[in-house]
């Protein structure tokens, strides 16, 4: 597998570069060009076509399309590689992670609601293939197969910290792969806010929890 070009270093000081646009944004609303835009992320934010193959396990010739189709968005470039290998790099600058803006139109909101929907079946999809294999570290310290809803009350201090993590999550699986660093893992979460209802009255006018 041909390794990135950047430096772990350079890679967590990369910007995110933004996906706007309903067209722009409606492109990654593909289980197959999600995995592509995550495994080039996987990879240090550029590879050659042949490399992101591999490590999705499809033949390379299947891809070239969606390639293609992301190059002409500008959300990939493809770049110079070696002996002629076609070599594509995450947006139009440093591999920098791309990053939906939400927007404010219908249109764009509607997009991000279709990425989204495939972004969950993936993350079901790889759920049960990691549950089902034997080898998946499934407790302890270094589990790798981990799932949960939690709601509850925060504050702004609380949302920023949650936030921070998050982030903090996302920055760990970004980089390219190198020794002792070769355990590739999916990560996808949803957080969102919740109408606040006011809670029910027990005959005793006490509030009662569910």
């Amino acid at each position: 597998m041909a390794p990135s070009r950047k430096s772990p270093a350079a890679a967590r000081g990369r910007r995110h570069q933004p996906v706007r646009g309903a067209e722009q944004i409606a492109l990654l609303a593909s289980p197959v060009r999600q995995d592509l835009v995550d495994t080039l992320e996987a990879l240090g934010g550029e590879a050659d076509v042949a490399a992101v193959a591999a490590q999705l396990g499809r033949p390379a010739d299947g891809l070239y399309y969606h390639f293609d189709l992301l190059a002409k968005a500008g959300l990939l470039q493809r770049v110079d590689g070696d002996g002629g290998a076609r070599r594509y790099r995450i947006g139009r600058g440093r591999g920098a992670p791309l990053k939906l803006d939400y927007g404010h139109d219908a249109d764009s909101r509607e997009a991000v609601g279709r990425v989204v929907d495939k972004l969950l079946q993936a993350a079901r999809r790889d759920f049960h293939a990691a549950l089902d294999d034997p080898d998946t570290m499934k407790e302890g310290a270094e589990r790798e197969l981990w799932a949960g809803r939690n709601k509850g009350w925060v504050n702004r201090r609380d949302l920023a910290e949650a936030n921070r993590l998050l982030a903090r999550l996302q920055q760990l699986l970004q980089g390219p792969r190198r020794p002792g660093r070769d355990r590739l893992l999916s990560l996808s979460f949803v957080i969102a806010p919740l109408p606040a209802t006011p809670g029910r009255r027990s005959p005793r006018g006490t509030n009662t929890r569910r």
